[in-house]
């Protein structure tokens, strides 16, 4: 199986240091990092570790989505996922990802919205990001199929 790889160069202490991290693998691009906007509510041009979740997981959600919406017979014609990762305090100190809200409004033929809710809940189970991000509180689903 292949390897993936990201790279992050740091400068700095935690407070007044900065960052950026590089899809290297890929290649698609270099982003700007700090914890002080980390832990902002305006990310002002700047990624951090939970977008770059929330980026994984809505990708890896929609792919397990379009295999188990053709498992269940029907056939994926448009998915549209956003993933919102919530940072919060660590009850042992510091932080960490409290919630993951996974929305996805989709148009698929040959199932109706409760066929399409149940694909949606089958690929959250089987989502390979959604089983490694398994020590995370909560992720909720909120699934409904576009007509």
């Amino acid at each position: 199986m292949p390897i993936r790889t990201a790279r992050t160069a740091w400068n700095g202490g935690l407070m007044d240091g900065s960052g950026q991290v590089e899809l290297t693998s890929s290649g698609v691009g270099t982003y700007d990092v700090s914890f002080p906007k980390r832990a902002a509510d305006e990310a002002d041009g700047t990624t951090s570790p939970e977008e770059l979740v929330g980026a994984a997981h809505s990708a890896c959600f929609a792919m397990s989505l379009s295999k188990a919406i053709a498992d269940a017979g029907g056939t994926p014609i448009a998915l549209d996922v956003t993933a919102d990762v919530t940072l919060g305090p660590d009850p042992a100190g510091g932080f960490r990802i409290t919630l993951i809200k996974l929305t996805v409004r989709g148009e698929a033929e040959g199932l109706d919205n409760d066929g399409f809710v149940a694909a949606a809940e089958k690929a959250k189970a089987g989502c390979i990001i959604s089983k490694a991000l398994a020590g995370v509180d909560s992720i909720i689903l909120d699934a409904a199929l576009e007509s």
